[in-house]
């Protein structure tokens, strides 16, 4: 995946157990391993939760796409309706999405993490 993103047109990174692309504002975060697929897919935005969560969005159809998620028009909708909440979970097929923005804290912004529910092992970074 991280290839994908590359070629893409993001600029990526590695720490310990993450890929870190970004493009403009917002940043995917790939856990990396030897995986058939990603087991967990995170974006992340900074600034006021509206700002971000626009950031996000402008990414994410294109993210779930070389994720290889089948359910992403379903995620990005719902991803949509999360404007005005701070927190929010939902499951989508073998996916499970968890939302949450950071509003009173010195690094306000917003964060969508997709979690692979039939990864088995290795599955969340240490």
């Amino acid at each position: 995946m991280v290839s994908a993103l590359t070629g893409a047109g993001y600029k990526c990174t590695t720490d310990a157990a993450y890929a870190i692309c970004t493009s403009g504002a917002a940043s995917v975060w790939v856990l990396t391993g030897s995986h058939p697929r990603p087991p967990v897919v995170s974006l992340h935005a900074p600034g006021p939760v509206a700002t971000a969560s626009a950031e996000i969005a402008k990414v994410l159809p294109k993210t779930l796409e070389l994720a290889h998620i089948n359910q992403g028009a379903e995620i990005a909708t719902w991803f949509s309706e999360q404007k005005s909440t701070t927190t929010a979970q939902a499951t989508f097929g073998d996916w499970q999405a968890d939302y949450s923005a950071e509003v009173d804290s010195e690094e306000p912004g917003a964060h969508l993490t997709l979690t692979d529910k039939l990864c088995k092992a290795n599955c969340q970074a240490e």
